[in-house]
């Protein structure tokens, strides 16, 4: 059973419409990775899925209930996000942020547990965060602060954790190192995991699923060999390019074509 899934959603900032009469399914136990055009919809669907948006019209289901109509604590138990760029306040440990995912656990009678501890030094180590764990989170480089924050994300200990570029101003190094990692929790863990991408080499090697979303509708899903072609590439992102096997992972390799003198392969 799928535990998230969205039907004939409409999505829209004011008038102007954003996604159309979508209908999407998450795998269970799958990395699925959102690809598409700079303004097609893939954070603002991402946003809807993680209820930080409500559709204009259809709904969003969790474990085959309207998701806005769940108790808030009920949801950030099952499921987590992790914007695009999200800021600490000034002054902030690592320790301190990670603790806030422990947030739908509190109440005015359970305080910090030690499951609580044990979650958030769980997380720390995944991430290896526990020698980072006292600096503050604005002293951090951009990979080490980046798995900060997926270190919080880990300790609301969700199936299902969404993430909206988590590899944003990222160095190639550093984002292959956090894509590593999801696909590590992924594999030994269980977790759904949902990502917005950019980088469509980077997201075909680390997907189970992908979905390509062109004029405020998902174009082509499934796995990446099955609908990874040079038409599908041409038709989302208007670019000619050739699809060949990347050596390293087996997966669909993307090689644009511009300008550039082309090489007969």
């Amino acid at each position: 059973m799928n535990r998230l899934e969205a039907n004939s959603i409409n999505l829209s900032y004011g008038k102007k419409t954003i996604i159309n009469d979508l209908d999407i399914k998450i795998p269970k136990g799958e990395v699925t990775i959102l690809i598409g055009a700079n303004g097609s919809g893939k954070s603002t669907l991402l946003r809807a899925l993680a209820r930080l948006m409500k559709p204009d019209n259809g709904q969003i289901i969790l474990d085959g209930e309207n998701i806005f109509k769940l108790p808030t604590k009920e949801v950030a138990k099952n499921l987590s996000i992790l914007p695009q760029n999200p800021n600490a306040p000034e002054g902030m440990t690592v320790f301190q942020l990670v603790k806030q995912g422990r947030y739908p656990y509190q109440s005015l009678f359970q305080q910090w547990s030690k499951e609580d501890e044990k979650v958030v030094n769980k997380a720390l180590q995944e991430t290896k965060m526990v020698e980072l764990k006292d600096r503050t989170v604005d002293s951090l480089s951009g990979g080490q602060r980046q798995r900060a924050w997926i270190a919080m994300t880990l300790a609301q200990n969700t199936e299902i954790i969404l993430l909206d570029e988590p590899t944003t101003y990222l160095d190639l190094a550093h984002q292959v190192e956090i894509l590593d990692l999801l696909d590590e929790l992924n594999k030994n863990e269980d977790r759904t995991i949902v990502m917005v991408l950019h980088d469509l080499n980077l997201a075909f090697r680390y997907a189970d699923h992908i979905v390509a979303i062109r004029d405020k509708e998902i174009y082509a899903k499934g796995k990446p060999y099955e609908v990874v072609t040079p038409e599908m590439v041409r038709n989302v992102f208007g670019m000619k390019c050739r699809i060949i096997n990347d050596p390293v992972s087996d997966t669909p390799l993307c090689v644009p074509i511009g300008n550039k003198k082309v090489v007969n392969l």
